[in-house]
């Protein structure tokens, strides 16, 4: 076989594969191409997920007559004045977009500039171009894409269902809006508008939080911590949630460079270990941030879709998310997402009695389960010997006496009134209650102990009387035994006991009456688990998230009234107390404007 020249039209349907992978991807350019032309409001309409139709519109500078043929042209473009790669100033650069689409769809070309006094409509079908025409149409650009992918019915085969594809054009063009809150985007499926976003008004930081709030729930922007830390030239601005506020998956993390939204292993790191002491393994922070790099320290010509960039100092950038994030979470102190009283409040409801705003008596509701309405009728009824108030019974103490004198605004997290079930707080504040789940809390305070320990020069260890033998396979014995000396920095002595034990003489002091075989067991299963090359203090929080979980107040003990307001003070002074070390909250916080709610005083 000869060499020879691929077709023009071939050679652009092969390019048009790397572009234009999906309707969104074809959206995605189609949006940027709008942003990049000063569009103040961009409508988008997709029907039957981007197959039959994509149309988007634009209020933007628009194009000329002469201007239009050159537009759908391969590497094309009015982005690179200077032909300078290193000083890339928009979203679209590449000029192969528009002639992507072309190869591989039907499409309409409609265009007019402000000083233009008529648009003018270009076609372009399987990339055979047609001659531009007068139209009517306002200032700015409409682009139509028919029949996506006809030209190449292989992609048309790989697509996946409507709804499918047009959850992915959503996700593109809600991360768009994210970066851009200024300008207003609408998203209509044929049917109905999915998204309609308005531009947002006043400051930069403010407005985006209005944006994020809008795209990513409204939890999202009553429980955000502002970002805004610079180092070498490297700005990084943004949100990021409380750890109480998490999903089961990295759908809500959003990483913006220069104004390009991007999916970038650094970041997804760099947010695992700035979290990794408040969140399990598999659970993931709601996260917004926005990186501004200088053109000169970035390389956003790595892949032709461009949702990769290239750092030219990874390291830089990543330490500034870790060091930016953990600083925001240790300001938030012992703070807690809303949404854990609000989850709560929706629990009680779900399951409440029907409370009516007026009168005593039991009215009855569709709300209670079958036959209970019935039974509280009859319970309640004249004669059954309940019509007196009752008396409140002597059995019952809580422990704490109130003193009418006491100043509840001295103290975030209230004063114990209460112990329930040996494993809850309660505590009274000024305008609610707060329930504290006691494990949970000295977790979290046992982990920050242990964790300033080691910053300030090791943990202090408290030799056992008996030593305890604690038996395991062979396997995991030769792995802990071949960190002994790391473990000993965290306070924690062991030795070889025979092939298949360990002997502890040696624990941490401030976990005082562990669980020693739990937890050497749990720190063996940790190390097969990661990486066993990785130092532990390099896993700090880990390692002392483990050791904070055994040796941490238990469930069942009792505490007195000056043990649990001990608690809750230390609680306030210390930093990320409002979890655990698994991301779980370790208190809730019902106002006392919502609990009447419940009892329909409100």
């Amino acid at each position: 076989m000869t060499l020879r020249r691929l077709p023009e039209n071939l050679v652009n349907r092969i390019a048009a594969g790397e572009v234009v992978e999906r309707p969104a991807s074809a959206v995605k350019e189609l949006v940027e191409n709008a942003i990049d032309a000063g569009a103040s409001h961009i409508d988008i309409l997709v029907r039957d997920g981007g197959r039959t139709q994509i149309t988007v519109t634009d209020d933007g500078k628009g194009m000329s007559r002469d201007e239009l043929p050159l537009a759908i042209e391969r590497h094309a473009t009015s982005k690179l004045p200077d032909d300078d790669l290193q000083n890339i100033a928009s979203l679209g650069f590449r000029g192969e977009a528009l002639a992507s689409i072309g190869a591989v769809s039907r499409l309409q070309l409609t265009s007019r500039r402000p000083v233009d006094e008529e648009a003018w409509m270009l076609s372009v079908e399987g990339g055979v171009i047609g001659t531009p025409c007068p139209v009517a149409h306002p200032v700015g650009t409409r682009i139509d894409v028919r029949d996506l992918f006809y030209a190449t019915p292989a992609r048309l085969k790989f697509l996946k269902t409507p709804r499918a594809e047009l959850g992915h054009v959503s996700e593109a063009v809600k991360r768009l809006a994210m970066a851009h809150p200024d300008i207003g985007f609408t998203l209509n499926n044929g049917e109905r508008d999915m998204l309609r976003l308005a531009p947002s008004q006043g400051d930069l930081l403010g407005s985006r939080l209005e944006r994020l709030g809008a795209i990513m729930g409204r939890d999202f922007a009553d429980n955000a911590l502002s970002i805004d830390a610079e180092r070498e030239g490297v700005f990084l601005s943004g949100h990021a949630g409380l750890p109480t506020l998490n999903r089961g998956n990295a759908q809500m993390q959003f990483l913006f460079v220069n104004g390009r939204p991007v999916r970038d292993k650094l970041f997804y790191g760099a947010l695992r270990g700035a979290y990794r002491d408040f969140l399990a393994g598999d659970r993931y922070p709601m996260v917004a941030l926005f990186l501004d790099v200088p053109s000169d320290a970035l390389d956003v010509n790595v892949h032709p879709a461009k949702t990769e960039v290239r750092f030219r100092d990874a390291a830089l950038v990543r330490g500034l998310i870790v060091g930016a994030v953990k600083h925001a979470l240790a300001e938030a102190g012992h703070r807690a997402s809303t949404t854990v009283g609000h989850g709560a409040l929706a629990a009680v409801q779900s399951g409440s009695l029907p409370m009516g705003g007026g009168g005593g008596g039991y009215t009855g509701g569709s709300s209670f389960p079958a036959g209970l309405a019935e039974r509280a009728a009859s319970f309640f009824a004249p004669g059954s010997g309940l019509e007196a108030p009752l008396a409140a019974p002597d059995a019952f103490n809580v422990g704490v006496a109130v003193d009418e004198g006491e100043d509840l605004s001295d103290y975030p997290l209230g004063v114990a009134r209460a112990q329930l079930h040996e494993t809850y707080i309660v505590a009274q504040t000024v305008d609610g209650i707060v329930i504290v789940d006691q494990h949970a809390a000295h977790e979290r305070l046992v982990h920050e102990r242990i964790k300033k320990s080691l910053e300030q020069g090791g943990v202090s260890r408290q030799g056992l009387l008996i030593p305890e033998v604690v038996e395991m396979d062979e396997t995991a014995v030769d792995r802990l035994n071949g960190r002994a000396d790391e473990l000993f920095e965290l306070g924690l002595t062991i030795e070889a006991f025979g092939p298949g034990a360990l002997v502890v003489r040696e624990v941490p002091a401030l976990l005082g009456d562990c669980d020693i075989q739990g937890l050497l067991r749990d720190l063996a299963d940790d190390l097969a688990e990661h990486d066993e090359a990785l130092a532990l203090k390099d896993r700090l929080g880990d390692v002392a998230a483990k050791m904070a979980c055994h040796g941490s107040v238990r469930a069942g003990r009792r505490l007195n009234a000056t043990e649990m307001n001990a608690l809750l003070r230390e609680m306030e002074a210390t930093p990320h107390s409002g979890q655990c070390s698994h991301g779980r909250p370790t208190y809730v916080e019902l106002k006392l404007a919502d609990i009447e709610k419940l009892f329909g005083r409100r």
